[in-house]
């Protein structure tokens, strides 16, 4: 059994719109993983959809508390880490930064050790009208499908990283 999201109240997936959960098993070390997901700004290099990543307090790489932005699927979007556990735990809010009815998302990483390397499970919520309308009735299935993109893509990645190290 494997671990997963914590969410924030107003984030919990039976009280949320839009709900996607994506795991993979990778084989490669949990440090090998954390390492890809904590450089936010160059997530491009393995999954190119992401190339519009900005952190904007400072830091190297995302840690708790740290503010970035990112354009998704052309909209950009206001973040902020708000759980941080090396190499187990990273989470952020979202706010779409031209949406006026308040849309929100939260999203979560979490990575389990296992035999083989780790366990890599990632899962979002999305509250309000924007994220409804957009993903909900325009394109039903698509945070589900973005995702698992992005835990294949990290899981190569991963794997290309640890065999270069062995």
């Amino acid at each position: 059994m494997y671990d997963h999201v914590i969410w924030p109240e107003r984030y919990d997936p039976k009280t949320s719109a839009i709900y996607a959960l994506n795991d993979i098993d990778v084989k490669a070390p949990p440090e090998v993983v954390w390492k890809l997901l904590v450089d936010a700004e160059n997530w491009s290099s393995y999954f190119p959809a992401e190339d519009q990543v900005r952190i904007l307090t400072g830091e190297a790489e995302l840690a708790l508390g740290t503010k970035y932005s990112r354009v998704t699927v052309g909209f950009p979007m206001s973040l902020i880490v708000t759980e941080f556990e090396p190499l187990r735990r990273l989470a952020w809010a979202t706010t779409v930064d031209s949406d006026e009815t308040g849309s929100s998302a939260y999203h979560g990483w979490v990575i389990t050790l296992t035999n083989d390397g780790c366990h890599v499970l990632t899962e979002e919520t999305q509250q309000g009208a924007w994220f409804l309308d957009l993903l909900g009735h325009k394109h039903p299935g698509a945070l589900y499908r973005y995702h698992q993109e992005w835990v294949e893509s990290l899981a190569r990645a991963a794997e290309a990283e640890a065999k270069k190290a062995s």
